[in-house]
């Protein structure tokens, strides 16, 4: 099991689509996205939608396909590396991986508390861990599901287990299960980059994020990536998404 890497120009491709089950609110059909030639897809299609993102793609250069392991371990991985450093989450990472093994639900209801405080991870985020173990044994939350949802369905459904915030939601459904349409308006270096890019006079907040990205669906989750990758373009830095919550 590899540390998932907080680095973002990810997933975009096989525009798979599949209909939504009875746990959606909304019947619809869901894009996902898992080679080079459904990312170029969607980007050509977000393109079409918002002639202005043409030149924001020009800077930016080819987006990077990157993927996570999807599951409880590729959820977990979002909640172990936030606030961290990517040395840092790595060796707790690589820690937990070798505590628990296979680093699943079973194990992690199972895995005591102080056991894990030595590993390196936080009591907030050793309840949370647990709090989604815990769902997932319930059937409260079925991550295997999630896939067939629409990206908004898909996010209120992990948003309401205690532990997962609107940014981990987002970023499990961008980069764990490839969702085309997935949506991180809290996140600081995507708002950053959306008012470099629109040319906005201040930052968007999060409530503003949500408008500024309506005109793009379904494929606000390759609006995503590209803004992502124009921002490292242009600030030179690493164009990873950025928490804006402890709690996220």
């Amino acid at each position: 099991m590899t540390i998932p890497q907080p680095d973002w120009a990810q997933t975009f491709a096989s525009a798979i689509w599949i209909a939504a089950p009875a746990a959606c609110n909304i019947p619809a059909v869901t894009t996902l996205i898992d080679t080079e030639r459904d990312l170029q897809r969607g980007l050509d299609a977000l393109i079409r939608l918002d002639p202005r993102l043409q030149p924001v793609f020009a800077l930016a250069g080819p987006l990077p396909l990157r993927r996570r392991p999807g599951g409880f371990a590729g959820l977990a991985s979002i909640v172990v590396s936030q606030q961290l450093s990517t040395a840092s989450a790595a060796a707790i990472w690589g820690r937990l991986s070798a505590a628990l093994d296979p680093l699943d639900h079973a194990a992690m209801l199972q895995a005591r508390t102080p056991k894990l405080k030595r590993i390196g991870l936080s009591g907030p985020k050793i309840r949370a861990l647990k709090a989604i173990a815990r769902a997932i044994r319930d059937g409260a939350l079925d991550l295997g599901a999630l896939a067939d949802c629409p990206a908004d369905d898909a996010h209120r459904m992990l948003t309401q287990v205690h532990g997962i915030g609107p940014w981990t939601a987002d970023i499990y459904l961008l980069t764990c299960l490839g969702h085309a349409d997935a949506w991180p308006a809290g996140d600081l270096a995507l708002q950053e980059a959306a008012r470099l890019a629109l040319a906005l006079e201040t930052r968007p907040t999060t409530k503003e994020m949500g408008p500024l990205a309506e005109a793009w669906r379904p494929w606000r989750g390759v609006a995503a990536r590209l803004l992502w990758t124009y921002y490292r373009a242009l600030k030179g830095r690493s164009g990873a998404p950025v928490n804006p919550t402890k709690a996220g």
